[in-house]
């Protein structure tokens, strides 16, 4: 029995390991999604908060050496701090953010606090090994485990633990796994330990915090989220692609994704008629293709149209898509339109599905997220319009909404210059949306879009063809001299983005 325990605990501690590279790398994906979800979607803040992470790990290794006894009591107390610490950290980030001045200080201290913790517990572990093992096999073990640990955190954070429990259940799930393996360690090595009774109960009381946040996760994300949006939530949910939040009030309803506005209802009209009607008033369009545009608003403006025989709308995210489908007061919005016998819904990737599809399309209204991220600035890329431009009919036409060319003058003629490179003529147009200000597009083609001359024959509140003439006119404050291209290798339409919206934000 005594040679059977003395096997256990050594494989004890290397399970720890595994326990701690694992739950680490996950507090570091919160940490990052976190960031990028308040403070806009960008490679920067993942980069600079894996780099802060593992630069704390370092320091964390280096101060492990001033740990001279009691090194199973440091690691049992720092595993229930790193649990008790990762546990809470996305509750308080979305808490702080709608109260704390100065977020993003608060935001890489948690991810240094955490980051040294991690890098306490591998070194203390170690030693704590190092007469159990050859020092050759001591260090292959640990190193093996902490990789494995690490490769299972980074494939399950995106397809399992966000799609199905989101960011606060992750975090408080992994926050109760770090401290249940400190009980066991407590409880297993009750004997080499001083005041187990003590630390086991920390252990406790820190399991009943975490686990009393995990039931009540959901209520807690609808309270911080109201901070930050500072309006009553009626919906919010976390699909495998974006957070979705739906705000009402007496007047308006509101969408988010991934805490950016995306419509308004009190002047979301304005927005989907700019965008669809100069389009369809170029030619008598019958076969459309819509990419993106999952809340049905443009397909509602479509299917004024009687010539129109089939709309097909693409776009990534299921949740989004049966959102607006079902709900009735989001079918009240877009009429309906994404179950009328002429749409058809496909949930994928729309730059796979364009290049994978043999048949043409008249008309194509392409409604994506501003280029905030490189995800999405690839659909702004000159590879994309490249196949845009193969699967448009020869008199056929695109419409592109190209964000603020007031806010981002740059961005807003970059993707002019883009489109331009991969053949296609434009005709750039904005206009104002008082939730967004001046928001511009582009209308494309393989001949050159035209202005309107003639009446429109559908009603609309607020298109005519003497605002759209109007608003092909740019003001000096919205023309820049760029020559800047957005092509797959460079994203150089995500760096315009993100320089010029954060001096607004």
């Amino acid at each position: 029995m005594d040679n059977k325990q003395a096997v256990d605990k050594p494989l004890l501690l290397l399970l720890s390991v595994f326990v701690v590279a694992t739950c680490g790398l996950i507090y570091e994906l919160i940490a990052g999604t976190v960031a990028s979800y308040l403070l806009g979607d960008s490679v920067t803040q993942f980069s600079t908060i894996i780099g802060a992470y593992l630069f704390s790990m370092g320091i964390g290794s280096y101060l492990s050496k001033f740990f001279k006894d009691k090194l199973l009591n440091w690691f049992v107390k720092i595993e229930i701090m790193v649990g008790l610490i990762g546990g809470i950290s996305s509750t308080l980030l979305f808490t702080l953010f709608g109260l704390a001045v100065s977020f993003k200080v608060i935001l890489y201290a948690l991810v240094g606090i955490t980051g040294l913790l991690v890098g306490l517990e591998i070194p203390l572990l170690m030693r704590i090994l190092e007469h159990r093992y050859e020092f050759k096999d001591l260090v292959s073990k640990v190193f093996t485990f902490d990789y494995i640990g690490a490769l299972l955190a980074s494939i399950i954070f995106p397809l399992v633990m966000i799609p199905h429990l989101g960011l606060m259940r992750t975090s408080y799930l992994f926050g109760l796994i770090n401290i249940s393996v400190a009980l066991i360690v407590a409880f297993k090595f009750s004997k080499e330990l001083n005041n187990h009774l003590s630390l086991k109960l920390y252990g406790f009381l820190s399991a009943l915090l975490l686990l009393l946040g995990f039931i009540f996760s959901n209520y807690l994300m609808t309270w911080t989220e109201s901070l930050v949006f500072n309006e009553n939530i009626i919906y919010s949910c976390s699909s495998p692609y974006q957070r979705i939040v739906l705000t009402q009030d007496k007047k308006d309803l509101r969408l988010y994704l991934n805490g950016n506005l995306q419509f308004s209802a009190v002047d979301e009209y304005r927005y989907h008629e700019a965008l669809v009607h100069p389009l369809m008033h170029q030619h008598n369009y019958k076969k459309i293709l819509v990419l993106g545009g999952g809340d049905g608003m443009a397909v509602r403006e479509l299917l004024k149209y009687p010539q129109i025989t089939s709309i097909t709308l693409v776009d990534l995210d299921a949740k989004m898509t049966d959102l607006f489908s079902k709900n009735s007061l989001l079918q009240q919005l877009n009429q309906a339109s994404l179950v009328h016998p002429k749409v058809k819904v496909i949930n994928t990737d729309a730059f796979q599905w364009l290049k994978s599809q043999p048949e043409q399309f008249d008309g194509i209204v392409v409604d994506f997220p501003d280029p905030s991220n490189y995800a999405i600035g690839k659909l702004y890329s000159t590879l994309f319009y490249q196949v845009l431009y193969d699967k448009l009919a020869d008199s056929g036409m695109v419409v592109i909404q190209s964000t603020s060319p007031l806010v981002a003058p740059k961005s807003f003629w970059c993707i002019n210059n883009t489109l331009q490179f991969a053949g296609f003529k434009t005709l750039p147009y904005h206009t104002n949306v008082p939730s967004f200000g001046e928001w511009g597009f582009h209308l494309a083609a393989k001949h050159q879009p035209r202005l309107l001359t003639y009446a429109i024959p559908i009603q609309t509140r607020y298109f005519t063809i003497d605002e759209f003439n109007k608003s092909t006119y740019f003001t000096p404050d919205m023309k820049v001299d760029t020559k800047e291209i957005n092509k797959l290798n460079n994203q150089m339409l995500v760096h315009l983005f993100e320089q010029e919206w954060s001096v607004y934000q």
